[in-house]
């Protein structure tokens, strides 16, 4: 990791190098590829970049860049690749990539992890049987196992007396693909000392399944965390974690809500890893909905305690100031969404905040001058917003609020327009279109619905700004793969649906670039190849803009230049 920057860069691409030595030089320029700046509103190129001192000095011809920074120089060739602005991942929860890889991953599809790949697995006997192998290789009567992944839908059925009669004395908890909700056997409760007195009345909770969800599963997080934080897992964890972002091309990342669950343990641990300077940064949006409740249910508290946050900052890990991260409905991978038309077969949404509480939030954060982050899935999840933002313009206008509803699994061509009058901008997850419409077309939502998800050229068409992200582990760390998504709305099934809302390959690589920049407020420090902005770079194989769109996701990632220098 810590070797992986320019030295490697160079071996992959056969840099030729010339002028100074690499440690004494002051300025280096890339030459001789495609470099494409993601500056602008069609594909922009430039022959050179200058960078000095991790920032970039000079974007333009190569000839006058190498006439007006003579003298300590390096001149590296890219040889005809691809460079691009270094990408970047706005909605990603380090904490939960430590917790699914520091345990064990049995998912409905194949999961890449640095390790090698977990297949996927369908059908109920096939799941349980794998879940019995995963408690014989990794359990211990001593240790929680996480196992993440499972889903009604390709799982079956699933409760506290089957784990109990798959593991009796060793302490398992099953979570949700959706990672809002989770089983816990006899022996888990028992070891992490859950007691069915202490959500009584919590609707959100079904004690004699083993069954937390949603609102209860939020309930449940704090009072597990220290075996969700288990030291020696977590680490590895977010070691893997640190890996998937450097092989994928990723120089920042940011956590939308933060912490998850204890801010303390969390910040610990995030720290420890990122003390190892892997090659990227982390942004942290603060979650308003944790820090109330940590902070004796308190929103003016839970301000409080923003206002003095920046203290945390280190040099590769910031606390965004004045960005606060709420939720709305739940999960779309557990059905839990809600829905304007409800479900065909049986689910039901959920409020992942009482409605009350939410409006609150809402207004409070608005008032103080907060760019607003909300965890938005269904139709109705998304009405909601929109029409308490209505009030609040009314009310309260504010200009280039950037109001920023993340996820968007299902909306309408009105909500969109609704959107775009009241300023309101977008984070996606593509992925949900290729994950779930096979089997959502089936059961939930629809054939019509299902095959209408995450209608990113709605916002397109409107010009509302919007970044794709992956939520990991909703999604593989995988930024091309997102882009892949949007630009071919093909199925995991092989099929190709809605093409009415396929966007081109440009909006969706400004979607990991300067969109996701934006996202965070960072588009005057990143997200393009630009005069001033931090010297992030991703090295590609090919030009995603130059191969065939179902190419797009298989280009291979050469490696990244971050902040300009060399890792030590």
């Amino acid at each position: 990791m810590k070797k992986f920057f320019l030295v490697v860069v160079i071996a992959l691409l056969g840099f030729t190098l010339f002028g100074a030595d690499i440690t004494k030089s002051t300025q280096t320029i890339y030459y001789g590829g495609n470099i494409l700046t993601m500056e602008g509103a069609k594909p922009n190129y430039v022959e050179a970049v200058v960078v000095r001192d991790g920032k970039i000095i000079y974007a333009g011809d190569e000839a006058a860049a190498f006439k007006n920074f003579p003298g300590k120089t390096i001149g590296i060739d890219l040889k005809g690749k691809t460079m691009m602005p270094g990408f970047i991942e706005p909605h990603v929860h380090p904490s939960i990539a430590a917790i699914i890889l520091g345990g064990d991953i049995i998912a409905p599809h194949d999961w890449k992890v640095p390790q090698g790949l977990k297949k996927g697995v369908s059908g109920h006997e096939a799941y349980l049987k794998r879940l019995k192998k995963s408690i014989e290789k990794y359990g211990s009567k001593d240790h929680v196992l996480f196992v993440w992944g499972y889903h009604q839908l390709w799982h079956g059925d699933l409760n506290r007396n089957m784990l109990n009669k798959l593991a009796p004395n060793t302490p398992v908890v099953v979570i949700h693909r959706s990672f809002h909700e989770a089983f816990l056997n006899d022996a888990a409760m028992k070891l992490m000392k859950v007691k069915e007195e202490d959500y009584k009345g919590n609707e959100q909770v079904e004690f004699e399944r083993g069954h937390f969800f949603e609102g209860g599963w939020l309930a449940l997080v704090p009072r597990i965390a220290p075996f969700l934080i288990n030291p020696s897992r977590y680490k590895k964890g977010l070691h893997d974690m640190s890996i998937l972002i450097t092989q994928n091309g990723i120089t920042t990342v940011a956590e939308q809500g933060f912490p998850e669950s204890n801010f303390k343990m969390e910040y610990s641990m995030l720290k420890g890893e990122m003390d190892k300077n892997p090659p990227y940064d982390v942004y942290n949006v603060l979650n308003g909905t944790q820090l109330y409740n940590a902070n004796v249910k308190s929103n003016e508290k839970a301000y409080e305690w923003m206002q003095k946050a920046s203290k945390y900052d280190t040099q590769n890990i910031k606390m965004l100031p004045k960005e606060v991260k709420l939720y709305a409905d739940g999960a779309i991978y557990s059905l839990a969404m809600q829905m304007k038309g409800g479900y065909s077969d049986g689910f039901k949404g959920q409020w992942m905040t009482p409605l009350k509480l939410f409006k609150e939030q809402m207004n409070f954060y608005w008032d103080k001058g907060y760019k607003i982050h909300i965890h938005a899935n269904g139709d109705l999840g998304i009405q909601r917003c929109i029409d308490i933002t209505r009030e609040m313009m009314k009310r309260h206008p504010r200009k280039n609020h950037q109001l920023t509803l993340h996820h968007l699994g299902y909306f309408t061509k009105s909500q969109a327009d609704e959107m775009k009058e009241l300023g309101i901008e977008g984070s996606v997850n593509p992925y949900y279109l290729w994950a779930l419409t096979d089997k959502y077309s089936k059961y939930g939502l629809g054939k019509k619905r299902a095959e209408n998800m995450v209608p990113m050229k709605l916002l397109a068409d409107r010009n509302i700004s919007f970044s794709l992200h992956s939520d990991f582990g909703m999604a593989p760390l995988e930024p091309l793969t997102l882009v892949w998504t949007a630009v071919n709305r093909m199925t995991s099934g092989g099929h190709f649906v809605s093409q009415d809302q396929r966007i081109d390959a440009y909006t969706a690589l400004k979607g990991i670039t300067i969109n996701a920049a934006r996202t965070l407020s960072l588009e005057k420090d990143m997200g393009s190849i630009k005069v001033g902005k931090v010297a992030n770079f991703t090295l590609l194989e090919e030009n995603p803009l130059k191969v065939k769109p179902m190419h797009i996701k298989d280009i291979k990632v050469l490696g990244v230049i971050y902040h300009g220098k060399k890792q030590q």
